[in-house]
């Protein structure tokens, strides 16, 4: 498979591309992170080296995005707030001149017409490159196993202890990550948390929500908990941690 790596150091301009492809393959209550809205724009700024464009015949056909941080504990000790936390303490440990020693993947976003390709897996061997040359002990990500989508009533500690017939996880991304060498390190039960008024909801989900309760919507791994009285429908996302050794 020819392709090309293009870092935002060299080509800027590519975010425009990872925006598009961002808005195409997310659910759009993912998009509406406050966290994320408010601090994700500025890795293409802070951390270029890190963000990358995967390239076939000059077109950007995938990307990934990843943040350094210091981390001097247990890898299990990694917090439940998972994907928020990490994109908050990446810029936490710049402003303070902390030396990263970790690599922490935050999206793998490939072209809808480029999926099922084969294509993640060539994106983490080129994050796990990219850690290994800038000398980092650990590669790290808070995984959204996006099958889980379909079993959004099933907890997610049971969820990834599903196996397929090669013993390897049933879900799908979890399976790239441990087919490229990857430990299940613990589950991230508040990886994201995204709050939103009863008819912002509505909007990014086409449906009406008119008595509290928990709801199942395209998309999430767990229910939304909607509060009709109190105006709020709130959503917090698991996701599961997994490491890359990278070094001793």
């Amino acid at each position: 498979m020819n392709y090309t790596v293009i870092t935002a150091a060299e080509k800027p301009e590519h975010k425009k591309t990872h925006d598009h492809i961002t808005c195409e393959i997310w659910p759009e209550f993912i998009l509406n992170d406050p966290i994320s809205n408010a601090n994700f724009k500025n890795i293409y700024k802070t951390f270029a080296e890190y963000q990358f464009s995967i390239l076939m015949d000059d077109s950007i056909v995938g990307f990934a995005n990843a943040i350094p941080f210091y981390w001097d504990e247990d890898l299990g000790n990694l917090p439940e707030e998972g994907w928020d936390w990490a994109l908050l303490k990446g810029f936490e440990d710049n402003s303070n001149n902390k030396n990263p020693n970790v690599l922490c993947g935050l999206q793998i976003g490939i072209d809808k017409k480029h999926q099922g390709k084969g294509l993640s897996q060539l994106i983490v061997k080129e994050m796990k490159s990219i850690a290994i040359r800038k000398g980092f002990k650990y590669l790290v990500i808070p995984v959204r196993p996006n099958m889980k989508s379909k079993y959004p009533l099933i907890p997610i500690e049971d969820y990834i202890q599903w196996k397929d017939g090669n013993g390897l996880p049933f879900d799908p991304w979890l399976r790239v990550h441990v087919r490229q060498g990857a430990e299940i390190v613990k589950v991230c039960h508040k990886a994201m948390y995204i709050p939103g008024k009863i008819e912002d909801w509505e909007e990014w989900t086409g449906m009406k929500f008119m008595s509290s309760g928990d709801y199942v919507i395209d998309g999430a791994l767990v229910p939304v908990k909607v509060d009709v009285e109190n105006d709020i429908g709130e959503y917090v996302e698991p996701n599961v941690w997994v490491s890359y050794k990278l070094s001793e």
